[in-house]
């Protein structure tokens, strides 16, 4: 009888603490924001320094872009991001095409401590101007 009620209180523990580290870990990749392209503007539209990420291609970002964006390519953003974005807690609002880059790059964001990440989604849900013209070197 002792052995079974040791077993079950050993295996609700063991459920317990299999729950709470998931659960933790939910909770940390919560670190960046999901915000719509208008909620954006609207922050950008304060006054307050932030910095207007695009993480599509070259080309993307050449054919069509909205003023004021620096370009890091999403899958170069591990590389980029600590000497480019060099403080950590600054504003920063990522947009890609439409979206999936975007998610991709404010998680990588999120996981190089990077605290103030907000994910726009894409360009395509961009309701006001937008700029052409070439990548200065």
């Amino acid at each position: 009888m002792w052995k079974e009620i040791i077993f079950l209180v050993l295996i609700v523990v063991i459920v317990g603490v299999i729950a709470g580290c998931k659960a933790k870990n939910l909770s940390n990749n919560e670190s960046y924001h999901k915000i719509s392209a208008q909620d954006a503007k609207a922050m950008m539209d304060e006054g307050s320094p932030y910095t207007l990420l695009d993480v599509r291609t070259e080309s993307e970002y050449e054919n069509e872009h909205i003023d004021g964006a620096i370009l890091i390519p999403y899958d170069e953003i591990k590389k980029r991001a600590e000497s480019e974005l060099a403080d950590k807690s600054a504003l920063i609002f990522v947009y890609c095409k439409t979206g999936v880059r975007a998610a991709t790059a404010s998680k990588t964001l999120a996981d190089l401590g990077y605290t103030n990440v907000y994910d726009m989604g894409g360009i395509v849900d961009w309701p006001y101007d937008t700029v052409e013209g070439n990548l200065e070197y």
